[in-house]
């Protein structure tokens, strides 16, 4: 049957309930990415030093507001890692959002500038981020990726294609901005599911510390020593750090950055 432009139609595939669950729950992503955050410090810290007691260690000493350092090195260094999780992270809290009626209905001037505003802002700050910490051209590339993504779900909900029936409005999206929101959902879906936890996990295991490497003195009974020292916290006017050398934690001063973060060879 023929449709005509500007009139609201009846959706022919209606979201089922488990959809609508999972929106306004966040959907597999908000799993995925808790999973990351416990599951890949553990699994660099582990690499980095290596299992069981040195890792242990390495935790023991780091102390508990330490531990998402591991984390947040390990983004701060990796240029992909970081702008993909920006985007995953954009896209998920957007889906939330939108799944409990923050998408602005209406073909007004005032809604479409509502729409404009919410789709684009979160988007601009993850660029300005990216590039901040890797350069001008992961963050534009980021901003872009996380606007089209958002954008999508702006299609998706306007259309009433998911979420409450009371979603929709009288929009009916054209033919290619249509096929343009289902590859949103397979490019997010491959982005969360598949690009991200490979690319956290070749970021785990890639022999590289997820902090400074010192050089710093170290008293080993009544002698100094020069030990190469992965940071871990701050004590004073020295660090406490991972000794690459003897394989403990040990207090060191006088420290001075080696310039590389390079420990040992990466897992492939």
């Amino acid at each position: 049957m023929a449709r005509m432009p500007g009139t609201a139609v009846r959706d022919e595939h209606p979201p089922t309930p488990q959809e609508r669950s999972l929106d306004q729950k966040g959907g597999p992503g908000h799993t995925l990415l808790l999973a990351l955050a416990l599951a890949i410090p553990a699994v660099k810290v582990a690499y980095t030093v290596g299992g069981g007691e040195p890792a242990r260690d390495v935790f023991v000493g780091m102390e508990l507001s330490n531990w998402p350092d591991v984390l947040i090195g390990m983004l701060l260094t990796e240029p992909a890692l970081g702008s993909v999780l920006g985007v995953v992270v954009s896209r998920v809290v957007f889906a939330l959002f939108a799944a409990r009626g923050a998408v602005p209905k209406g073909s007004g001037v005032a809604q479409a500038a509502r729409r404009v505003a919410l789709t684009v802002v979160n988007p601009v700050a993850v660029g300005i981020i990216a590039a901040c910490f890797y350069g001008p051209w992961w963050g534009l590339g980021t901003g872009i990726v996380a606007y089209g993504l958002r954008q999508g779900v702006v299609v998706e909900y306007r259309a009433g294609r998911r979420g409450r029936r009371h979603h929709q409005d009288d929009y009916v999206p054209g033919r290619w901005l249509g096929r343009f929101a289902a590859a949103e959902q397979w490019v997010s879906l491959a982005l969360t599911v598949v690009v991200l936890p490979l690319l956290a996990f070749g970021s785990a295991v890639d022999g590289k510390a997820w902090t400074s490497v010192l050089e710093c003195q170290v008293q080993e009974g009544t002698r100094n020593t020069s030990q190469r020292l992965i940071e871990l916290g701050r004590k004073g006017n020295g660090v406490v750090g991972w000794s690459l050398d003897t394989e403990e934690v040990v207090n060191g001063v006088g420290c001075v950055d080696t310039g590389s973060l390079r420990v040992r060879r990466a897992w492939w």
